[in-house]
């Protein structure tokens, strides 16, 4: 008969991190050193954590779950690692890339590097933000996708753009002639609608 305290101090919990097969089928943005997208991956990616439970490892402030051992909280951390180089570029994953390093530094590596200069960038960002124009795009939907990419870029270098800005910003952009009129009713409106409505 076999032994009952060996066969349970044998057993580790089952941790759902375990369980994911691709993160790609959930975090669908590759990550490389142009920035662009570093707010939105970042985001993607503590949704898995929070989901999968191990924002501790990428969250330093995140209470550590008491009944792993040791040796599950490494492999949950190398799996946190393999999702980090998964969801990144090649060139990015070289950057960073240090053996022996746990899924933390890796995190605060990026940070580093994709928020670096950030006053140099902001300035930068915000001259192509306000010089945005319709003309120089092919739709309003290129026109709109390339003023919520230029936020969400400001944003990254901690300029949050307000929702008021960004339909001001849109306003100003039009054609004149062929928009004049649904600028005014934008303008006009009170309070002005989303940058969303706006754009519909």
């Amino acid at each position: 008969m076999p032994d009952k305290d060996n066969n349970s101090s044998s057993k580790t919990p089952f941790h759902p991190a375990f369980g994911v097969n691709n993160i790609k089928n959930s975090i669908l943005l590759i990550l490389d050193q142009t920035n662009a997208h570093y707010a939105s991956w970042v985001e993607l990616f503590q949704i898995q954590a929070c989901a999968y439970n191990v924002l501790d490892h990428i969250k330093p402030k995140s209470p550590r779950r008491a009944d792993i051992n040791e040796d599950t909280w490494l492999r949950i951390d190398a799996l946190v690692k393999q999702w980090i180089y998964a969801t990144i570029s090649v060139e990015l994953a070289h950057t960073i890339m240090k053996p022996g390093v746990a899924a933390q530094q890796l995190w605060n590596r990026l940070s580093e590097i994709l928020q670096d200069n950030k006053a140099t960038r902001a300035v930068y960002l915000e001259e192509q933000f306000t010089s945005t124009r319709l003309d120089a795009f092919a739709s309003v939907t290129e026109y709109c996708a390339c003023l919520k990419n230029l936020a969400d870029q400001l944003t990254n270098v901690g300029n949050l753009v307000s929702e008021q800005k960004m339909v001001l910003q849109f306003v100003s952009g039009l054609t004149k002639g062929n928009y004049d009129t649904i600028a005014t009713i934008i303008q006009q409106s009170d309070p002005l609608p989303t940058f969303n409505k706006a754009q519909s």
